[in-house]
């Protein structure tokens, strides 16, 4: 329960009080600014606290935006404000600084904010509650003020004002507003097209049924191991069932989501679940496919391994390029705005296209498409189609975006910021091994040219993969040229993190490291030959992938990586490498490889897991809300 402090005198016949109640507020009056400073201060410290004007005429979701969302700790709309525990005691001072005690009219004078559209505009007589925000954002607290769009907020000074506001409640559909902005602003086609239309009431028919938005992600990603083990039974009755599942558990990913924001329930293990998941149900649905294929005859591991490396790559170069990139314009050495580039031109041109936009974002083969093409293909094709047909959609969506991106990154003249600079060395995953590379080798790293950190990088990663795909590895004798092509990648990955990461491509450098380490560890895999060892492979990439993809939710989230005694204990993308390369030369029967995969996958997946889990579950994460590229 929560706390609303109505101030002012109260109005006959308002609805208000009633409102806020639905909302989950136990209400309480004020009749001025003393009153409500006591009661204020007596509500319970662990709830959260709104401050409402007695007067105020607009739709309750207008009040659900403003005062239930767990991801803001202050927030505003004409005419209320509210706090969550953390930042009560600010609210409190900025209702104690306030000059005079009564909530009465008082006229606007130039320290007012600016004027909004007439549908949330303030009333000339100012509200206590945003006389108190004011107040607050004086006092450098941040105050979020949700965009309304066509809802209204609004304080009407007298009775025509008022009548005039509430005609403009009645002519806008409250429940048609929050049922669209349910859906996200920006996504691909199939699921703008073909999933959104529905779900959104799949969501609000959850919303009504109490169901939370975990429960949701929890059944699409049981549903989705249900389709895993449909298509591991190698029959074409599997197959269809598989398909048909994976596009379901898609329909519950997208009402996850929508569901949270049609009842604002945004939560940390939301967050941890809604970013881990995805990955989950889809290379879970890979493995099915490879254990269906085996029951015909068909060995197709090492394709699943190579769908899943390359699918990961594209996702650390979209994350990587995101972070680089995303203060960019307040980073520039003459310290105006950062011009476009001409790539940048073109792409805003396109996008002035209509079909063009949804092209584009077709090609990039997004979650939605990639899972409906999946979905078909399993069900009237065979898995050796379906991972060709995927590698190929992939390859040319990561050549697509990734050239894009190069040539934008070469033509901007900006200067990364720390912020962004410390985010790609976080990505890069360095272990204790580049680490004593990098700080002997710091010095001359600082006198390298732009994009040659990047180069030598690419340059390691080559020798690393070219070397497990083509040195001998038939005896013993063998092992000093494989461990020397892990050490020279051990090397080359130290020297390219040695300096800031402030060059045009070295947001590149993450998602080499992750090609490098993947592509070592299938390549092995696959040149060993012996039962179990792709399976084995698979599993240790998914487990180290896992990782990687918590780092980069922690970054987005604003917590910053994992702590630097995880990175260690796992040993780094170098120090993994070398052990992979290490136990790859120096096996000596069959068996020894594949259980030396297994053993290491589970041993990364433990301590990852249990690692993630703490921070996830604890109270200082983040409460992530992907709004961004759909994945």
């Amino acid at each position: 329960m929560s706390t609303a402090i109505l101030t002012g005198p109260p109005v006959p016949g308002s609805s208000l009080e009633g409102d806020l109640r639905s909302l989950g507020f136990d209400v309480r009056t004020a009749p001025d600014a003393e009153e409500a400073r006591g009661l204020l201060a007596a509500a319970p410290a662990t709830e959260r606290v709104a401050l409402v004007d007695s007067r105020f005429v607009g739709h309750v979701h207008a009040l659900r935006l403003a005062l239930t969302d767990p991801r803001f700790p202050v927030a505003a709309v004409p005419g209320a404000v509210t706090a969550q525990p953390g930042a009560r005691a600010a609210l409190l001072r900025a209702l104690t600084s306030l000059d005079g005690t009564g909530d009465g009219p008082r006229q606007a004078g130039g320290t007012t904010e600016p004027a909004r559209p007439a549908a949330t505009a303030v009333a000339p007589c100012e509200p206590l509650a945003d006389r108190v925000a004011t107040a607050l954002d004086a006092g450098g607290t941040t105050v979020t003020r949700p965009v309304l769009g066509s809802l209204v907020a609004a304080v009407p000074a007298d009775a025509a004002a008022r009548e005039q506001a509430e005609a403009a409640v009645a002519a806008v559909d409250d429940e048609a507003v929050r049922l669209r902005s349910a859906v996200k602003a920006r996504d691909g086609f199939f699921t703008t097209f073909c999933i959104s239309p529905y779900s959104r009431y799949l969501a609000r028919w959850c919303a009504r049924r109490g169901l939370t938005p975990n429960q949701v992600t929890t059944a699409s990603l049981i549903t989705a191991l249900i389709a895993a083990a449909c298509a591991a039974t190698g029959t074409r009755g599997g197959y269809v069932a598989a398909g048909a599942l994976l596009l379901f558990s898609f329909v519950l990913d997208c009402t996850d989501g929508q569901l949270a924001r049609y009842s604002l329930q945004y939560s940390t293990m939301g967050a941890w679940l809604d970013a881990t998941f995805d990955r989950a149900k889809e290379y879970a649905y890979y493995a099915g496919l490879a254990l269906g294929a085996a029951r015909g005859g068909d060995d197709v591991w090492a394709l699943a391994l190579g769908a899943m490396v390359l699918q990961t790559c594209r996702h650390v170069v979209d994350f990587s390029f995101n972070e680089a990139n995303v203060d960019a314009t307040a980073a520039n050495s003459s310290g105006k705005a950062v011009v476009g580039t001409p790539t940048a031109a073109l792409s805003s041109k396109l996008d002035s296209v209509g079909w063009t936009v949804w092209v584009r974002r077709m090609i990039v083969l997004p979650i939605g498409e990639r899972w409906a093409m999946i979905a078909v293909l399993t069900a009237v094709t065979t898995p050796r189609i379906v991972f060709y047909a995927l590698l190929i959609g992939c390859a040319f969506a990561a050549c697509y975006t990734t050239a894009g991106r190069v040539l934008r990154s070469v033509t901007r003249k900006a200067v990364r910021t720390d912020r962004a600079a410390q985010a790609l060395a976080d990505l890069s995953d360095s272990g204790p091994l580049a680490e004593l590379v990098a700080r002997v080798l710091r010095r001359p790293a600082r006198a390298l040219p732009g994009v040659l950190p990047f180069l030598i990088a690419l340059a390691g990663g080559v020798v690393v993969v070219a070397t497990a795909a083509f040195a001998p590895l038939k005896d013993l004798s063998d092992s000093p040229v494989l461990i020397l092509g892990a050490l020279v990648y051990v090397l080359t990955s130290g020297f390219a993190v040695a300096r800031r990461m402030g060059g045009p491509l070295d947001w590149l450098i993450p998602p080499v490291f992750r090609a490098a380490e993947y592509s070592t560890v299938l390549v092995f895999a696959a040149r060993a030959d012996v039962p179990g060892a792709l399976p084995a492979a698979f599993g240790l990439v998914a487990a180290v992938a896992y990782h990687h993809y918590d780092a980069v939710y922690r970054i987005r989230g604003g917590s910053g990586a994992p702590p630097r005694p995880l990175v260690r204990a796992l040993g780094g993308h170098e120090g993994r490498t070398l052990l992979v390369t290490v136990c790859a030369a120096l096996s000596t029967r069959e068996f020894d490889f594949p259980l030396e995969l297994t053993v290491l996958a589970v041993a990364v997946a433990l301590v990852a897991l249990t690692e993630s889990i703490r921070f996830w579950v604890s109270s200082g994460a983040p409460a992530v809300h992907d709004e961004g590229e759909p994945a």
